[in-house]
């Protein structure tokens, strides 16, 4: 009985790994091993490190797999392959906020740290090693990993660490770069020259970059790196080899320690519900019993926050049970719901993105990194945007019919929508004056636009407010099949 071929997509990243590609299977990732990496990784996935790491979520679960019960991936017989646990969602670095990229780095070390003690070294340390399983970093690469010479003291990747972690949070840190644009458009971290012209004289004497940037500056001279620049360096014996890296690794986590980042950093839109918003008490329990009631009758799996703000509506749909997928534009909130997440161990996945100017596909061919909406179209049972629809349709004027669109592009069923007339101070606020440009908005054009794409489910006016919350559901032959 002849059946279908199974559908097997590239994952178009992988093309970087010499050692190894990675396959995209309905349902399924797997990774074709070329036979002289093979034993590295199964000797290492052996090891303590990696069962423990496996066992706590830091370390993607990975198990070997028969080559030829996959005929349709042709591959060479000496090859091996491996099935990895999916991570739902994937980000990417330029999309996290800083405390993201420093507990990816915190990983990251950990992980060599613990490798280096087993014979193990990590060729290469760059966050796209790192993905996000709600706050929790999981390690994905696990060809990073090979048998070192016990003699060497050499870490390779320590360059690609700086570059890519150490620098980029001292960039956001000193001088207020966004990492968003430093880690898009410098894929491979940014080079010590760069952070020593923007310093000024005491930063560039003062750890962490001194030792980071102004050293090596210094050091190097004028003189151009050679092939000698990368040559492994030998100890004397196998305990100093290992004393020199064990040294190397702790002055890295040292350096990280000190860029961490800084906790009391306040934004236009940090503490909004605390003190900024317009909700008194009575009228913020109001809209939570709603949100609730809400989860509790579609019982979402998966659902994406629009402008999550600091995630307290997130963290209520975590707590029913949704994965969740919390964006803001704001990297200091989005940092602030990934520390309330990470200690609460809550499922959810703080990201800054801009709805109306959402990640598009960048790198090679731009298909490296796919697109936020590539990504998320179709992935959630429920989309909810509170107090998010008159900031996308005022400030960045977006028609309201097109943005209802996106919603209904985005969602498999449900869309909770907070509704903001133009009469709500907010609204008075972010219109600066051209209220004639909004006069038509109301609620009853608001449902009109919505009824043409979605079922309306239930509504409530928030007590006292010009502001309305919507639970609308994708009209029956909107939807697929199985929904």
């Amino acid at each position: 009985m002849l059946t279908e071929p199974r559908l097997v997509a590239t994952a178009p990243a992988s093309f970087r790994d010499p050692g190894g590609r990675l396959y995209r299977l309905p349902g399924r990732i797997v990774r074709a091993v070329e036979s002289s990496h093979a034993g590295d990784l199964e000797n290492f996935l052996s090891t303590e490190t990696a069962r423990k790491a496996m066992a706590g979520g830091s370390l993607v679960r990975s198990a070997r797999i028969a080559v030829r019960d996959f005929p349709e991936l042709n591959l060479p017989e000496a090859s091996s392959l491996w099935e990895h646990e999916r991570v739902w969602f994937p980000s990417f670095p330029f999309e996290w906020p800083t405390e993201m990229l420093h507990s990816a780095a915190s990983l990251t070390l950990d992980l060599a740290e613990a490798a280096l003690a087993e014979g193990f070294g990590m060729k290469d340390a760059t966050p796209y090693n790192v993905l996000f399983r709600g706050a929790q970093p999981i390690f994905v690469d696990v060809l990073s990993f090979e048998h070192r010479d016990p003699l060497d003291s050499t870490w390779l990747a320590y360059g690609q660490f700086v570059r890519t972690f150490l620098l980029p949070l001292a960039a956001q840190r000193y001088f207020g770069l966004p990492i968003d644009q430093l880690l898009a458009s410098h894929r491979d971290g940014l080079e010590p020259e760069a952070i020593y012209a923007w310093a000024g004289w005491l930063r560039r004497l003062t750890p962490p970059l001194l030792g980071m940037v102004s050293l090596p500056k210094w050091l190097a001279g004028g003189k151009k790196e050679t092939p000698v620049s990368y040559r492994h360096k030998m100890a004397g014996s196998a305990d100093q080899a290992r004393f020199v890296l064990s040294g190397l690794l702790r002055s890295c986590r040292r350096q990280l320690q000190a860029l961490a980042p800084q906790q009391k950093a306040d934004s236009t839109w940090s503490g909004y519900l605390d003190h900024k918003s317009l909700y008194s008490p009575a009228q913020l329990v109001q809209k939570e019993r709603f949100v609730l009631e809400a989860l509790d009758l579609a019982r979402p799996e998966r659902l994406l926050d629009v402008g999550a703000n600091e995630g307290h509506f997130s963290f209520l749909a975590a707590r029913q049970g949704a994965e969740v997928v919390a964006i803001d534009t704001d990297p200091t909130v989005t940092g602030c719901i990934w520390r309330n997440a990470s200690r609460q161990k809550l499922n959810v996945l703080p990201l800054v993105v801009d709805f109306a100017r959402p990640t598009p596909a960048i790198g090679w061919r731009n298909q490296e990194c796919p697109s936020f909406l590539d990504r998320v179209s179709k992935q959630f049972d429920m989309v909810m945007l509170l107090a998010v629809l008159h900031h996308v349709l005022v400030t960045e004027r977006i028609p309201l019919e097109d943005l209802l669109g996106l919603a209904d592009e985005l969602s498999r069923e449900y869309i909770l929508i907070e509704f903001v007339a133009p009469e709500d101070p907010m609204f008075q606020r972010i219109v600066r004056g051209r209220d004639e440009l909004y006069a038509y908005l109301s609620p009853a054009r608001f449902e009109a636009a919505a009824n043409a794409r979605f079922e309306l489910v239930r509504s409530e006016k928030l007590d006292g407010l010009h502001r309305w919350l919507y639970l609308f559901r994708r009209r029956r032959d909107a939807r697929s099949p199985t929904a």
